[in-house]
């Protein structure tokens, strides 16, 4: 936190605008709120907004593993957008886990939900998603504890395909107020999609076969229910 308020301190010396901005998230004394309510204009005083940049020398473009080649180039970095568009869901009655409950699930316990993409992709993917309308900071702390252990299930169950060397997991959580974990399976020995640049390589390559999407689907919801809860038929979207 010191350091923090250093960081500010130092902008403001420069002659950048720290803009004060009120704190929801617990009681703050006076001069905390002085001094660190500004993350916006903190966090982005730096960035070089509506400039042109030239790729950086050891960026992803460059890496073994991204799939794109030949030139590349940046797009202009567009100044925030305050406040924020809204998310699906942040109306919880508008949330797909209400006007959509079952679409896409492979498998459930009440608590959770995996569910599928709605149509065949390049690689096995499935989504872990609280059954409730939770994001991760309002998440229960009994979830909490679950959400290692269920994250290890799903790893194991993507791992018993065969033909897996990987399986990553990621969330983001830009798109949708409710909590959902992607998990992407990399086949195994295709070295050229490992790591950060997995789900770029599902975007350009071609689906997997019907069947055999909905085959790794189905045995993903029996591997999973095989330690509880229960699977479903694959419907597609």
């Amino acid at each position: 936190m010191r350091q923090l308020h250093h960081a500010v301190a130092r902008l403001r010396a420069r002659g950048r605008r720290v803009r004060p901005r009120v704190c929801h998230h617990r009681r703050m004394t006076d001069n905390e709120t002085a001094e660190f309510d500004a993350p916006t204009n903190l966090f982005t005083a730096h960035l070089p907004i509506g400039e042109t940049l030239p790729p950086p020398v050891d960026g992803i473009p460059f890496w073994d593993v991204c799939p794109y080649d030949g030139d590349v180039r940046i797009k202009v970095l567009e100044p925030p957008v305050l406040p924020e568009p809204p998310r699906h869901g942040e109306d919880p009655s508008a949330c797909r886990c209400v006007t959509r409950p079952h679409e896409g699930v492979i498998w459930t316990d009440g608590a959770w939900t995996v569910t599928h993409s709605g149509e065949p992709t390049t690689i096995p993917m499935v989504m872990l998603n609280t059954a409730g309308h939770y994001d991760l900071a309002d998440m229960p702390a009994d979830l909490i504890l679950q959400l290692g252990p269920m994250t290890q299930r799903i790893e194991r169950a993507m791992l018993r395909l065969g033909g897996i060397g990987r399986v990553h997991t990621s969330r983001w959580g830009d798109g949708s107020a409710h909590f959902h974990q992607w998990f992407f399976g990399r086949p195994e020995g295709m070295m050229q999609l490992r790591g950060t640049c997995l789900p770029l390589w599902d975007d350009v390559l071609p689906n997997m076969p019907v069947d055999l999407w909905v085959g790794a689907m189905a045995a993903i919801g029996e591997s999973l229910a095989a330690d509880g809860g229960e699977a479903f038929p694959v419907q597609r979207a």
